[in-house]
């Protein structure tokens, strides 16, 4: 930038050769400098997690926290891959699910397209899952089976009370003898079942 030329003139002029100058020094200089990596880098397609997210095992925990407390132990979900902080499960998901983490373990966001083999072989294994599960789980057996556990627990109730009362009846015999002389059918109970 050079000062104004002409005294009237308070308006700064631009140098043009100076700055196309410069312009052309920076263009070389990229040209001349080699790329650090000219190769693209080779990820590997994304595939499903092999392990399961623990979101719940610092759940209604309280931690003091002071600054010289790592990140790794401070409140919230740390991810040791990109050596982050998130403070809510829903947030922490996101960012695992996320671009960035995911670069960062290496792997493209891209999904390797399934041949029809694979589909076919897929449906065949949920085909199988389901009908085992039928086989383990059928509802109308499973009902009938638990009016039948019903009634066995019914059944054994009425045999305890019934010998509760028999055993009640062996203890005291002189107690029906006592009310009797004093007017009235029994100590304890309302009821005329005698």
């Amino acid at each position: 930038m050079s000062s104004a030329t002409d005294p009237g003139d308070h308006r700064r002029k631009w140098d043009k050769e100076e700055y196309e100058k410069l312009a052309t020094e920076r263009l070389t200089e990229e040209f001349d400098k080699p790329d650090k990596d000219e190769t693209p880098v080779k990820r590997e397609l994304l595939k499903a997690r092999s392990y399961k997210i623990d979101l719940d095992s610092n759940l209604g925990k309280s931690v003091v926290i002071s600054k010289t407390t790592a990140a790794s132990d401070s409140g919230g979900y740390y991810c040791n891959v990109c050596d982050c902080v998130v403070k809510d499960s829903i947030n922490f998901l996101d960012h695992i699910n996320g671009k960035k983490h995911q670069r960062n373990l290496g792997m493209s966001m891209k999904v390797e397209r399934s041949s029809l083999d694979q589909v076919q072989k897929r449906f065949e294994m949920n085909k199988k899952k389901r009908e085992e599960k039928k086989k383990q789980y059928d509802f109308e057996e499973r009902m009938k089976e638990l009016k039948e556990d019903e009634e066995r627990l019914k059944a054994h109730r009425r045999e305890k009370r019934k010998e509760r009362k028999r055993k009640a009846e062996e203890e005291d015999p002189g107690d029906s003898d006592v009310a009797a002389l004093m007017g009235f059918g029994g100590f304890g109970t309302t009821s005329k079942k005698r």
